[in-house]
């Protein structure tokens, strides 16, 4: 009997329910009340009925749904009856004016308002308003502001009008007092702090940002952090959690957490190809899988293959291409499996770009390795995605891909955040060498064209530089730079090498990427100089002092094999140039050369080995100004006093026309394993610098070479290194030094 009156009762629901959803009227009226700023013709449109529809009950809630949305208004109600439909509305307030009171710097103001939802003249929403206040404080706290305060003040004004006031507190901004690494890290403190963007908050740093709390700056530092550990071969690397711990008032103490777990190596590393591929347009990419096998893990290594695979796609016959990978790990070895598909033939109809507000749409379609009318390729859309974010003019870039409004075709949007792309910066340092002090101005994205614009002064104890440099990354979209540059230096070598020079002038170069890896600059410049002498001068060095006026011509050659730019442990940078004459009181024929090789000789040992060579002669046999004789940079000749080893005339060390130079350099990660900021190498310095153009003194050729070992220690003050040296072969007139020191910092 239950069964049966529970059957029944279910079965009269459903009918009641049914009809209900079935009724409908023909609307013969719509009558609209309570509007008073907001024109009837604009509410029947918003609500999408009209008369002579056939409106079911259901339909209500959408008609409701239609008017709230236009947020125009508090309060919405329907009746329908008698085919009549009633439209009751209460109107929103509107906006007259939104004032921030607390912020002073332009800049921040425009940074936390850029994206708010309620302005001046819109209509006022308390959802809105809530999500506006969620947004002041992210964006303060993104600004370091962890402490911030907002309060909000909404004031009526006559005819449905309020005035919208955020009261904001700022407070202290968040420093960061100190960076801790913990957990399975496997690298020291200071190299790991070496790698991210934010620093520990000094006293004398009264510039730099980084010092401050900064969420989207931790972000990237964590992604810093994962990239180098998967450089390294530790493929599962998690950087667990990073916070913020706060120490005392307004001071926080930056926490990651790593787990670096364990070290991976390349397995073997296959390519699968369609049957009808030509393989001979593969064989580069071949070989390259061949000589990654059996070698750690590395996302550069996987990267390369990658960007093998977009010069093959660049190839018209195989336009639209994608390529797969899939993965398979036994015992810490990774097996790579890529698989190359022909896809479809679909082209790009259309290439959208939102949110460029500064950044002109030139600058960022110069990126892009797919255009509008080319077949649509998905290692290439990838490939632009990611030259538009290396720009680094961008918080944010993402895309989606959506189907065209013609047949077969694609349509991209690209969405890009700004970011400021503006630095200041400033350093000192001081050692056995001297003093010096550094400001710089640098924007990175002048006038949204993509151009840097560079201002600098540097003071030394003997020597005074500044310059100002603009550059083109991209001149005509050529895929060439151009830079030009005014510089102006005055080196006073009075009290040690017997001369000062003061030089004013300008250059202006190309620099271009003609092969893979392998990039061409050529540069001329002009400087007009004057060199004075001191009292105590050689007859030899006097005869040098004067004005001169020089053009010169240089070609550089840079081919760049390093696995990374930063923290390279393998691969070799190799690097000619040469300055030719074009008019000049002494032509002087300048060459040039460094070769560099790094290697990882065991467990977190970077060891290098590097030869430099240059010369310095005159093309028609006169005498080579002092300005333009070459000296060992003291960097590459530890144990020996800067600038004291060579040819002399009387008590002046006058320098060369030749040297040659062979640094071999290698870190002790067993040494001091438990100290976080100290990293020990050893050293082995060789070199020789000699050549005069006066006969009659000695041409100071001597092998000079050192053995010693580096420190690097990254003290409270800032990182500071120190090597001792000891000489073992030199000549009888150089001045050694066993011990050099420098200590640096960032303001």
């Amino acid at each position: 009997m239950f069964k049966t009156i529970n059957i029944s009762f279910i079965t009269i629901l459903f009918l009641l329910n049914f009809s209900k959803s079935v009724y409908s009227e023909i609307i013969n009226n719509i009558e609209i009340k309570g509007n008073e700023r907001i024109p009837t013709e604009t509410i029947l449109m918003f609500s999408q009925v009209g008369i002579g529809q056939d409106l079911k009950i259901n339909d209500l809630n959408e008609v409701l749904k239609n008017l709230y949305e236009t947020n125009f208004f508090k309060d919405v109600s329907l009746k329908f009856e008698k085919n009549k439909l009633l439209i009751l509305v209460e109107e929103n307030p509107i906006i007259e004016s939104v004032t921030y009171n607390g912020i002073k710097s332009k800049t921040l103001k425009e940074e936390i308002t850029k994206n708010l939802k309620l302005k001046s003249r819109s209509s006022y929403n308390e959802i809105l308003l809530n999500d506006d206040k969620k947004a002041i404080l992210s964006s303060l706290k993104d600004s370091g502001y962890y402490f911030a305060k907002l309060d909000i003040d909404l004031v009526s004004i006559e005819n449905n009008k309020v005035d919208l006031v955020f009261n904001i507190a700022l407070g202290n901004k968040s420093k960061i007092k100190k960076i801790t690494f913990i957990g399975n890290k496997i690298f020291k403190d200071n190299k790991l702090r070496s790698l991210i963007i934010s620093e520990e908050y000094k006293f004398w740093k009264f510039i730099s940002g980084k010092k401050y709390l900064n969420e989207n700056i931790i972000k990237f530092d964590r992604r810093l952090l994962k990239n180098f550990y998967q450089n390294k071969g530790y493929y599962d690397v998690k950087i667990n959690s990073s916070f913020a711990k706060l120490i005392k008032d307004d001071e926080f103490e930056l926490v990651f957490n790593i787990d670096a777990k364990n070290k991976f190596n390349f397995g073997e590393l296959k390519l699968k190809l369609p049957i009808d591929f030509n393989e001979q347009n593969f064989i580069n990419l071949k070989e390259t899988l061949n000589n990654l096998s059996n070698t750690p893990y590395s996302i550069n290594s996987v990267d390369e293959i990658i960007n093998k695979l977009d010069e093959i796609a660049t190839l018209e016959e195989y336009q639209t291409i994608k390529a797969s990978v899939k993965e398979e790990i036994t015992d810490n070895v990774i097996n790579l499996t890529f698989h190359i598909e022909e896809t479809e033939k679909i082209f790009v109809e259309k290439i959208n770009i939102f949110g460029n507000n500064i950044t002109r749409e030139n600058v960022i379609r110069n990126q892009f390795y797919i255009d509008e009318g080319d077949p649509y390729n998905e290692i290439l859309t990838t490939r632009t995605i990611n030259e538009i974010r290396s720009l680094n003019f961008f918080k944010e870039v993402d895309y989606e891909v959506v189907e065209g409004k013609q047949d077969k075709s694609k349509i991209i949007n690209i969405s890009v955040e700004e970011k400021p792309t503006g630095e200041i910066t400033a350093g000192a340092g001081f050692g056995t060498s001297g003093e010096v002090i550094e400001f710089g101005v640098r924007e990175n994205n002048y006038l949204g064209k993509g151009l840097g614009v560079t201002s600098n002064l540097s003071l030394s104890s003997d020597k005074i530089t500044g310059i100002f440099a603009v550059e083109n990354p991209n001149f005509n979209n050529t895929d060439k730079s151009i830079n030009f540059s005014v510089l102006a230096n005055e080196t006073d070598k009075l009290k040690n090498f017997g001369y000062k020079s003061k030089k004013v002038g300008s250059s202006i170069g190309t620099d271009f990427e003609f092969l893979d890896d392998l990039r061409l600059g050529l540069t001329t410049s002009t400087f007009l100089e004057d060199i004075s002498t001191s009292s105590t001068a050689s007859a030899r060095q006097k005869k040098q002092k004067g004005s001169y006026f020089d053009t010169y011509l240089k070609f550089d050659i840079n081919y760049d094999k390093r696995n990374q730019k930063y923290k390279t442990n393998d691969g070799y940078l190799s690097i000619y140039s040469v300055d030719l004459p074009i008019i000049s009181d002494t032509n002087t024929l300048t060459n040039f050369y460094n070769y560099k090789i790094f290697s990882e000789l065991y467990e977190n040992n970077i060891s290098s080995f590097s030869l430099s060579l240059s010369s310095a002669n005159s093309l028609t046999d006169d005498d080579v100004k002092l300005s333009e004789r070459l000296y060992i940079p003291q960097r590459k000749l530890r144990g020996f006093v800067s600038g004291k080893i060579g040819p002399k005339d009387g008590s002046d060390y006058i320098g060369g026309n030749y040297y040659s130079i062979m640094n071999i350099n290698s870190t002790l990660p067993q040494i001091l394993p438990n100290s976080q900021d100290i990293e020990v190498g050893t050293f082995i310095d060789i070199a020789n610098l000699w050549g005069v153009d006066d006969d009659t003194l000695s041409d100071g050729s001597k092998i000079r070479s050192a053995f010693g070992i580096g420190v690097d220690w990254y003290t409270p003050v800032g990182p500071l290194s120190f090597s001792l040296a000891q000489p073992i072969t030199k000549s009888s007139t150089d001045k050694t030094e066993t011990f050099r020191f420098n200590l640096g910092t960032t303001f």
